[in-house]
């Protein structure tokens, strides 16, 4: 019945997406602690520009093989164990000779990303990545293996590592050197600051590596030529799917300072900020990840069995409901919100709600395009993210000179908006479902009211605007409940309530 089957799939992403929802909301709370802590916004600038190079490369680096292993590992006439070790031969062969180039070549291509002075931070990033994209196969591993809490805790590990490394030394450290140089004077330098923020990520990275051992040794490793060729031919429209899409969410992020109207110190000051803002919109992100950990193997075990178009329908509109909920929440409550980030970057604020709708199109796309993962034709993906990427680039670089940051938010914005249309209209004609459209078309009507009251309704005092805002809230989720979500079937409510 697609009811057990919405059970199975909300027990499944509150397992898998505990780490996830739990690690964004814990590193969010590095957001406040960078923008206070680094003294310019150029600094945050440079954390933003290279992690957004790095989400690039580890998407390349892993080239959809994460997918791939699910798929064949699925398949009736393939040995799992088989497709894992070959799944992690490839990928440990492949980083291991990215780390390698890049070593080799470090100069040029620290001098061609502007960064001649910070050879250790490409140096250090570049490690790093080689070993998350190698890890990304043993994490597919406990998830089809389906072992959540050991996924979770291994997950969890990292986060606070890194935000204790990164507590470590940007605050104990300069108090320490402060009163008592000699102590740490052996590792510590004062004047390497955002350095020790790429430190911590490789530390935490290596330390969960090691807490994965167990589960990539003690297998009778097999490597299988012929296998990989299947794999890779499966997986490669998921791998230019992958890097257009990634591109879409980090391009901005990557070439802004390149496109920018001044200097490239000047385009990472406006970098930093706009990053910092970005970062107010990852509840939005977050909840798209969590779905997705349960979501993608969760297609392919119910595409064994009976058809499930019912199943995937209802699966979309509880993710627009409750992104839109998410959505509301945020703006209506970004008087509080906007203090997570410094004073000085407050100005970019009004990219948060570009941003998540752009998230919120970008979310119903990656759950449309179930019907190309199902049909195997993954190639449509690829078309789909490339044409989005053009027109991303395309707006960005006739905007970004003009209008600065505000124009990588639009831009964004059109990037998966254009995406989500095409993926529909497609699907239609491949792969059809019954997604509900005139019940979603309430929701966003609903939506887009009380969005417009709330949000353009001029209350000067602050209190009474939030509680205003908070009865436009309390109208949409009174209106879920009458429609869709009546609280006898809340799972934990439904034994107090009775019927």
């Amino acid at each position: 019945m697609a009811g057990n089957g919405i059970k199975r799939l909300a027990k499944d992403t509150a397992i898998y997406g505990t780490s996830s929802i739990i690690g964004k909301f814990l590193n969010w709370w590095l957001v406040p602690y960078y923008t206070r802590i680094l003294s310019d916004t150029a600094d945050y600038g440079i954390v933003t520009n290279i992690y957004g190079i790095t989400a690039l490369l580890s998407v390349i680096l892993t080239y959809g093989m994460e997918t791939g292993f699910f798929r064949f590992a699925n398949k009736k006439e393939e040995d799992p164990t088989t497709v894992y070790t070959t799944s992690l031969i490839s990928i440990g062969v492949t980083s291991l000779l990215f780390i390698a180039l890049v070593s080799a070549f470090i100069t040029p291509i620290s001098g061609a990303l502007h960064y001649d002075n910070y050879k250790d931070y490409i140096l250090i990033m570049t490690v790093t990545v080689g070993i998350d994209a190698f890890m990304a196969i043993p994490f597919a591993y406990l998830r089809y293996k389906n072992r959540p809490i050991r996924f979770a805790t291994i997950k969890l590990l990292f986060v606070f590592m890194n935000i204790i490394l990164n507590v470590f030394f940007l605050s104990v450290c300069p108090a320490i050197y402060k009163s008592r140089p000699e102590w740490i004077s052996w590792f510590y330098r004062p004047d390497y600051g955002v350095g020790y923020i790429f430190w911590a990520n490789l530390f935490g990275t290596s330390t969960q590596f090691l807490f994965l051992l167990p589960d990539i040794t003690g297998f009778n490793y097999r490597f299988d030529g012929a296998l990989l060729k299947r794999i890779l031919k499966y997986s490669f429209p998921l791998l230019i799917l992958g890097i257009a899409g990634i591109m879409n969410q980090t391009i901005d992020k990557i070439i802004f300072p390149y496109l920018f109207n001044g200097t490239f110190e000047d385009g990472q000051r406006e970098l930093g900020i706009y990053g910092a803002c970005f970062k107010i919109a990852v509840v939005m992100v977050m909840f798209t990840q969590a779905f997705r950990f349960a979501y993608e193997p969760f297609i392919f075990a119910k595409n064994k069995g009976h058809d499930n178009k019912n199943v995937y329908a209802e699966v979309m509109k509880y993710f627009i409901i409750f992104s839109l909920f998410i959505f509301l929440a945020v703006m209506f409550y970004i008087d509080i919100v906007k203090h997570f980030v410094a004073p000085n970057y407050y100005e970019g604020i009004g990219v948060v709600p570009i941003v998540m709708m752009g998230m919120l199109f970008f979310g119903i796309y990656f759950n449309l395009s179930l019907w190309y993962k199902l049909t195997d034709d993954t190639r449509w993906g690829a078309y789909f993210s490339i044409v989005g990427l053009v027109i991303m680039v395309v707006i960005m670089v006739i905007f970004v000179p003009v209008y600065g940051y505000i124009a990588c938010a639009w831009a964004a914005f059109f990037c998966n908006f254009a995406m989500m249309i095409l993926s529909y209209f497609s699907g239609q004609k491949y792969y059809p479902i019954n997604y509900g459209l005139k019940s979603i078309g309430m929701y966003f009507l609903l939506f887009a009211v009380l969005y417009a009251a709330g949000m353009y309704v001029p209350i000067q005092n602050e209190i009474p605007r939030l509680l205003f805002r908070t009865l436009l809230a309390g109208i949409f989720i009174l209106y879920t409940i009458k429609k869709d979500i009546p609280l006898s079937e809340i799972p934990y409510l439904k034994k107090i309530i009775r019927p």
